[in-house]
């Protein structure tokens, strides 16, 4: 999902150049970038949904029958349709095990995918630490713009929270997580969690998170027309989004948290994104307005990594590096 936009900047500056990527990532990216094909406009949103790999099969959920898995429907935000959950436990424990819970809202750029999408990752953490995940299904944007994606998130957030024990889940260790769109979406959930009084979360759990809607740091520069969601591909997910107000002033930060002003009182928060990747520079930023606010956050910035890297090319080292990170916040996290 690459394009080559116009010169982006009008400031007459150049561009420097892109930070290289690592060498065993560059070599999966040729294939990757193949397969996924280049430019995608809004008007290509039918066909890349249709060209989807849909996630893991229920055989693929169940880890061998490691994983109990159950769809629920649940209501929605007031006045709009129920959402869909899946809740998956590892099999052994019922309701009266409290157990930890990772709430999981896919990536996709706020377009494509659905409530199995990105589940992989969730469901190992469930059996390294024994996790309850639910993930949501939140409805799709440009048929469903901002706030529809958000405010699915938050509700089935909510719902989850108050069924807590229905769930078998301690409700003082749930972590809001996602990657990309999901990551944003994550953060955005935690801060209407703070501002409307709802769940106390423990962590927020933002993987290479898509924040920031203006798309113009150094770093969406460097990278237009390289590696997997370069800049025009996040100019159109944010336009599916927003609209002709994407870019502009009056967006909110429950759509773009980068456009936060407040960022105190959150949860601790793990942040991590590639160093040659569209949004490195957003979520570094983020980053350090979270320490600068008095919170916790632990930032890894993967050298050559692309978006996406530890999902999409498992099998290198920097993916197993980052995943090995993320499973170490996991458990220090929990055991604190």
């Amino acid at each position: 999902m690459t394009a080559t936009p116009p010169h982006p900047t009008g400031t007459g500056r150049p561009v420097p150049p892109p930070p290289p990527f690592d060498a065993e990532l560059a070599a999966a990216l040729d294939i990757i970038s193949a397969e996924m094909g280049g430019a995608l406009e809004l008007a290509d949103i039918p066909a890349a949904r249709s060209a989807l790999d849909l996630g893991p099969s229920d055989e693929e959920l169940s880890r061998d029958g490691a994983i109990a898995f159950e769809e629920r429907t649940v209501p929605g935000p007031p006045g709009e349709p129920d959402i869909s959950l899946l809740v998956c436990r590892p099999t052994g424990t019922g309701p009266a095990t409290r157990l930890p819970a990772l709430y999981h809202i896919h990536g996709g750029g706020m377009i494509l995918g659905d409530r199995r999408t990105g589940l992989e990752g969730a469901l190992d953490w469930a059996l390294a630490l024994g996790l309850v995940v639910v993930s949501v299904e939140y409805r799709l944007a440009p048929e469903h713009p901002h706030p529809a994606p958000v405010e699915d998130a938050y509700a089935g957030l909510l719902w989850t929270a108050e069924h807590a024990a229905e769930l078998g889940i301690d409700p003082a260790r749930i972590i809001v997580e996602g990657g990309s769109a999901g990551g944003g979406l994550a953060a955005a959930v935690a801060l209407l969690a703070r501002d409307r009084g709802g769940p106390a979360l423990a962590g927020q759990m933002l993987m290479c998170p898509m924040i920031d809607d203006r798309n113009d740091t150094p770093s969406s520069l460097q990278m237009a027309g390289l590696g997997v969601w370069d800049r025009a591909a996040n100019h159109t997910g944010w336009t599916a989004l927003l609209g002709e107000a994407r870019g502009g002033p009056d967006v909110s930060p429950y759509a773009a948290p980068a456009r936060a002003t407040d960022l105190s009182g959150l949860p601790p928060a793990f942040i991590d994104v590639g160093s040659a990747e569209t949004f490195r520079d957003e979520d570094v930023a983020y980053a350090s307005r979270l320490w600068q606010a008095g919170g916790r956050a632990e930032l890894h910035v993967w050298p050559g990594g692309f978006h996406g890297f530890e999902g999409l090319a498992p099998q290198t080292a920097l993916a197993q590096d980052a995943r090995a990170a993320q499973l170490r916040w996991l458990t220090r996290l929990l055991e604190n």
